[in-house]
């Protein structure tokens, strides 16, 4: 028989590893596998969770993590570091380990320092070889019981679970795990155990404890020290091994039945018969464990000696069921087991997502949203998947539809377009360029300076350009003369929104307004608005030259024109969209750009704080004020 690869750990002699009252502390927050435990743990109607704790290096103290424990939700405690955790929770003798293989030794090996800590599970795989030896030696001397690595963990059935252990509440359920049976089972392989967790509750009244010992060649605790465990425990009536090719720890059986130590039955199977059919010296399997080696580490072998020594053992793995039932229902009618009762667990609440999916739920919505939707397959606006959007589509198409939930002709949107451009920056001395750059160089973030620009916008500023567009539609569509229009403006003690500007003139006008005016001229079916803006102009440039209209004006007199010229409003639907307060929005947009650029070029040139020239400010105060005395008062 060939020597085992490693002396027998403390998991052998340990006993039962969890019970009801078992609570885990776990490493590296995962939301389902937490979730999962606690489901399980309802099911179970256990009367307390069993993640007691959340380690999450570098954690700020204090914080909590949320999650159901059946209907109640429940904050657990998340530790900067699993020092503290242990000593907040020392009752806690379970470590769940969900670092990474490049950080599972460290972690693992902290945990195995604190004394309250008794089981560690390290789930991830391709730990190095070297770190797991160095922390199973370091577990065998002190007593510490590793499951892994490359493991899904274990459970205890009606009592704990590790992790994603078993899968779902319905498999769990399926499986009768939600209450104890009567089999002990271990096995290299967490796929697999699942499988065989079903294959246990069809044919004898389910699993007490599984184990899957993870599938890396060297693990923490061996199909052995399991098997032994579970000769030690009372509630297990018969044991189940499911060994694989590779290694030599099925021989730590062999030689514990022929020596007396093991003497409850065990049904044993060891995949990979197959592998003789290879021709190749050595062959990978799925586990870094699983591979062939010598003649003594085939399946055939270890099936062989297994056999020999008193477990039951099938032909193949298609008899492996049929040979479990066979001794359960022996061991029945001999008295040597008491079938345990079935229990009907608890309903487990959905969560409101889940069953608003399933249909078993009516909720009114919070938010309604007409324009985009990123629940399918991928984002759309308004129905055009995004993928169509970027290779067909230009941002002028994309405001088109988000704004106003239809695609407008090319024409249409290439003038969005050139509002963009056209209004996106008007030098640095304007109130909305000049607050970004104050803010920037006071060493604002670029968003904080963005958004002190964007205050700026109003009614003398940017804001004025839908008031223009109702205003000269409004004007327009009633074929009021635009004197009069005018005059009952100045009337009512309002401005004439679009029309004046402090530097551009009759004779100095701007550039921007021309270049719009010709696009439309060129593009548009029509200009009524833009025209009776024209004609406003002519009668303000009579009372001063630079009662010229301004870029506020042409953007909103063109763009009611634009929507009057798509062919999809009429004249009440283009006056609605204006009063949406759209165009101040195209405005907001365009400038956006120009801000971030300001704010972009201060922090570039490592501006200094900006403090306003003093000889630039009329100092103006009063005389110096006397204090006001109150005649009522008395001063003695």
């Amino acid at each position: 028989m060939p020597s085992l690869t490693q002396p027998s750990s403390a998991a052998s002699t340990a006993g039962a590893l969890f019970s009801r009252e078992t609570t885990a502390i776990f490493y590296n927050y995962k939301r389902n596998p937490i979730q999962r435990m606690l489901d399980f743990d309802f099911i179970c109607a256990r009367p307390t969770p069993s993640v007691a704790a959340i380690v999450s290096p570098g954690a700020a103290p204090g914080g909590f993590q949320k999650a159901f424990f059946g209907k109640e939700e429940v904050a657990i405690p998340v530790y900067g570091s699993t020092e503290a955790a242990c000593a907040a929770h020392p009752k806690s003798d379970v470590f769940i380990n969900f670092a990474s293989y490049r950080s599972a030794y460290q972690s693992s090996y902290i945990a195995l320092k604190q004394q309250s800590i008794r089981t560690i599970a390290i789930i991830a795989e391709g730990v190095p070889e070297r770190d797991t030896k160095k922390l199973i030696s370091y577990a065998n001397q002190n007593r510490k019981v590793i499951i892994g690595p490359a493991t899904v963990g274990g459970v205890q059935a009606g009592s704990f679970k590790i992790g994603d252990t078993a899968g779902t509440v319905e498999n769990i359920i399926t499986c009768k795990l939600h209450r104890p049976g009567s089999v002990g089972f271990v096995s290299k392989s967490g796929g697999l155990s699942n499988e065989m967790y079903n294959v246990l509750a069809r044919v004898t009244d389910g699993l007490y404890e599984g184990i899957a010992v993870g599938g890396d060649a060297y693990a923490g605790s061996g199909l052995t020290d399991h098997v032994l465990r579970f000769q030690s425990m009372e509630e297990v009536k018969m044991i189940v091994l499911l060994g694989e090719l590779g290694g030599t720890d099925e021989y730590g059986v062999v030689e514990a039945l022929k020596n007396g130590r093991i003497t409850k039955p065990v049904v044993a199977w060891v995949s990979g018969t197959c592998a003789k059919w290879f021709n190749a010296a050595e062959v990978q399997f799925g586990h870094a464990g699983a591979k062939t080696g010598g003649e003594d580490e085939s399946a055939e072998a270890k099936n062989d000696a297994l056999r020999k020594a008193g477990a039951m053992v099938p032909e193949n793995f298609d008899g492996f069921a049929d040979m479990i039932n066979k001794v359960y229902k022996r061991m029945v009618d001999e008295g040597d087991l008491q079938p345990a009762k079935d229990i009907k667990p608890p309903n487990l609440p959905q969560d409101l997502a889940s069953a608003i999916k399933a249909g078993e739920v009516r909720k009114t919505t919070n938010v309604v949203c007409t324009i985009s939707n990123d629940t399918g397959e991928e984002p759309t606006y308004v129905r055009v998947p995004i993928s169509e959007i970027m290779s067909d589509h230009t941002i002028g198409d994309v405001i088109s539809l988000l704004w106003f939930k239809t695609l407008f002709p090319k024409w249409a949107t290439k003038f969005i377009e050139l509002v963009l451009v056209t209004a996106a920056d008007h030098g640095p001395c304007v109130s909305g360029a000049h607050n970004t750059i104050v803010a920037a160089r006071a060493g604002k973030d670029l968003i904080s300076s963005l958004c002190s620009g964007l205050l700026t916008i109003g009614p003398r500023f940017g804001g004025a350009v839908d008031a223009a567009a109702i205003n000269f539609k409004t004007a327009s569509d009633n074929h009021i003369p635009p004197d009069e229009f005018v005059e009952s403006l100045k009337k009512k003690g309002q401005r004439v929104e679009g029309i004046g500007h402090r530097i551009k003139t009759a004779e100095n006008r701007d550039k921007r307004v021309e270049l719009l005016a010709n696009y439309a001229k060129e593009h548009f079916p029509r200009m009524d608005t833009f025209n009776y803006a024209k004609k406003v102009e002519a009668y303000t440039l009579q009372k001063a030259n630079n009662l010229v209209l301004n870029i506020d004006g042409a953007i909103g007199s063109l763009f009611a024109d634009m929507l009057g010229g798509v062919g999809k409003y009429t004249d009440s639907e283009v006056m609605e969209v204006l009063e949406l307060g759209g165009l101040n929005g195209l405005f907001t947009l365009s400038r956006s750009i120009g801000f971030i650029g300001h704010a972009l070029d201060q922090k570039r040139m490592k501006q200094p704080l900006y403090r306003h020239p003093w000889d630039d400010v009329l100092y103006a105060e009063p005389e110096r004020p006397s204090r006001l005395v109150d005649n009522d008062d008395s001063v003695e």
